[in-house]
């Protein structure tokens, strides 16, 4: 795969040890401020169903390296040997695990992988492996950086399972919402900094509470 566009523009080595920086202490920052809400959350998933606190989704990481992403659980256990996308009114979400999924909660533990240095605050939201196939050329290119908790295309498509109606969801994700969302993503690589970074951070944190 070639170098990825958007990697050449990020204002070079000051501007990667910058955003490095931002991820690092953004994650630390948040894993502390957030324990109570960790807390309160795994108390209420362990006693809505049988299972454990987080799930562990296979995703593709920097260089198509596959990763272990982290989650609170809000499904049903075992609900990804299923089907590999949450669709509209998904009867494998647990009475919690709606609301964490709603107020997007259930994606606080990503913060680990940010740490880890798996994952950044922001960039290309990580997919499925499973999807790998359906990628172009141009937008594997996404697969040369570091993954993100959020980005521009997780925020549009904040409630993506709204859009994956009926027994013709997977053809409606890869027709039409997956190249749209990465050719969101590659807009982003090719124009990335860290002000950018800290803009979408933002409204990420702004969707949140609304």
């Amino acid at each position: 795969m070639g170098r990825s566009t958007g990697s050449s523009k990020t204002g070079g080595s000051g501007s990667q040890k910058a955003i490095g920086f931002l991820d690092i202490s953004g994650a630390l920052l948040g894993l502390i401020v957030l324990s109570p809400l960790f807390v309160l959350a795994a108390v209420l998933i362990k006693l809505d169903s049988r299972g454990p606190i987080f799930y562990k989704a296979a995703r593709m990481g920097r260089n198509g390296s596959i990763f272990r992403l982290y989650k609170f659980r809000s499904m049903i256990q075992n609900a990804d040997r299923q089907v590999a996308v949450t669709v509209a009114d998904d009867p494998r979400v647990t009475r919690v695990g709606r609301l964490l999924r709603r107020t997007k909660i259930d994606e606080l533990p990503q913060l680990y992988n940010v740490l880890k240095r798996e994952m950044s605050l922001v960039g290309p939201r990580p997919e499925d492996p499973r999807f790998l196939k359906y990628y172009n050329v141009e937008q594997q290119r996404l697969l040369k950086d570091r993954p993100g908790i959020t980005s521009a295309a997780s925020l549009l498509y904040r409630h993506e399972e709204e859009l994956l109606e009926g027994a013709c969801w997977e053809e409606a994700y890869v027709g039409e919402v997956l190249p749209r969302k990465l050719a969101i993503e590659l807009d982003y690589l090719r124009h990335r900094n860290v002000w950018r970074d800290l803009a979408i951070l933002l409204r990420t944190v702004r969707a949140l509470f609304r």
